[in-house]
């Protein structure tokens, strides 16, 4: 059985590292990520029971702020000198409330938490212009646990993570992986999709989300979705857009320079955590009787690279390849002005080859398959830059 310390937060050292620092500059700190990824056990290791701690979704708490005023606010908040306000996005008029926070009491810390930035980002961007700082959090990251107990202990629980994923309570509870996964699918969907009031359809959406799932690392049109899921085209992407910004799942979008037969209007979608998009296809099924281990494989590796870019604050533009002929690169990315090209294979045998076309029209781009037998050291989740 796998188990991290009671308190994992210590392994989240980047991020932890980068808010100690911010600490009394007089701005807000604002933290966005899934809900039970582990951002109020962050906060506590920080800041302690000190502080000052609210939940946007206990309804006394959106009562207290439903006629706040700066006064009210310094009875509130007497002596604490931080404030942490969970789930903050619940909170009417958040960013406005924020606001009356950091001009009227400089000397107090404020921190709040965000599980759908649909919600928060668009109430706190312009209250907030100049007054905040904002950090992104996701499930733990292979890096991280290769940090707590090693690499080679990681690397043995490779096809346990491409099943369950690696959010914190599936990581510490061995042996209840699929009911967990499963609350917590519902948890996410019911808490933080379903409930805009602009969301009326659920059984599309849901299966909208199993058609995402079901295409990992396959190019998506969002006309073909419409028709599948029995709505029409601009509906799927403000739904995409919406799993987005609750942080379910990302886009990458086409490379196209030169070629006229390059691709330049589809997309990939991809879920930040294998162990929740298994989830919603209710497949956990092992690796060795997988027929999606490819996709797995291929999503495992592309969303372990956003979080380690993210957490190492490593700036690139990243996209696929795909010719009209299906010529295709999975992942590009491009990095003060270098081009890197990777191709990810479960069969460290498969025999892969660099697209003609691909070599001909961009020739400095460094060309790299990765599978399990490198991944640990192929430079993709550790640095290179």
């Amino acid at each position: 059985m796998l188990s991290l310390p009671q308190n994992f937060a210590m392994i989240k050292r980047q991020i932890e590292h980068q808010i100690r620092k911010k600490i009394g500059m007089g701005k807000a700190i604002i933290i966005m990520g899934a809900r039970q990824i582990g951002k109020t056990t962050l906060l506590r290791q920080i800041f302690g029971e000190d502080a000052l701690w609210l939940n946007g979704d206990e309804y006394e708490v959106r009562h207290l702020f439903a006629h706040i005023s700066a006064v009210r606010l310094q009875a509130l908040i007497g002596k604490h000198s931080t404030v942490v306000i969970d789930e903050a996005q619940r909170i009417e008029d958040i960013g406005l409330k924020l606001k009356l926070i950091t001009d009227n009491l400089p000397k107090v810390q404020l921190v709040a938490t965000g599980s759908s930035s649909f919600e928060l980002a668009n109430k706190i961007n312009e209250p907030l212009t100049g007054r905040k700082w904002q950090y992104q959090m996701f499930p733990l990251a292979f890096a991280e646990m290769v940090n707590h107990h090693g690499l080679l202990q990681e690397k043995m629980m490779l096809n346990h993570r491409l099943v369950y994923g690696y959010y914190p309570d599936i990581v510490n509870n061995h042996g209840e992986e699929k009911e967990l996964l499963q609350q917590l699918s519902d948890s996410i969907l019911y808490k933080d999709i379903l409930k805009f009031d602009n969301i009326q359809k659920t059984d599309k959406l849901i299966k909208l989300l199993q058609a995402l799932a079901y295409q990992i690392g396959n190019q998506v049109s969002y006309n073909e979705l419409a028709q599948l899921c029995g709505i029409d085209g601009k509906t799927v992407e403000k739904y995409i857009m919406i799993l987005e910004q609750a942080y379910i799942v990302f886009r990458l979008k086409p490379y196209s320079r030169n070629l006229r037969n390059e691709l330049k209007n589809t997309r990939k979608i991809y879920f930040y955590d294998n162990g929740l998009r298994n989830a919603l296809i209710a497949d956990f099924r092992q690796v060795g009787m997988r027929t999606d281990i490819g996709a797995l494989w291929e999503n495992f590796m592309i969303s372990e690279r956003v979080k380690y870019l993210h957490y190492n604050g490593l700036w690139v533009n990243s996209w696929f390849w795909r010719t009209v002929e299906q010529k295709e690169i999975d992942y590009l990315e491009d990095a003060d002005g270098q081009l890197y090209a990777y191709e990810f294979k479960w069969n460290a045998e498969a025999k892969a080859k660099v697209p003609k076309q691909f070599a001909e029209t961009y020739s400095n781009a460094i060309y790299t398959v990765i599978h399990p037998n490198n991944y640990e050291s192929s430079h993709f989740l550790y640095p290179r830059y």
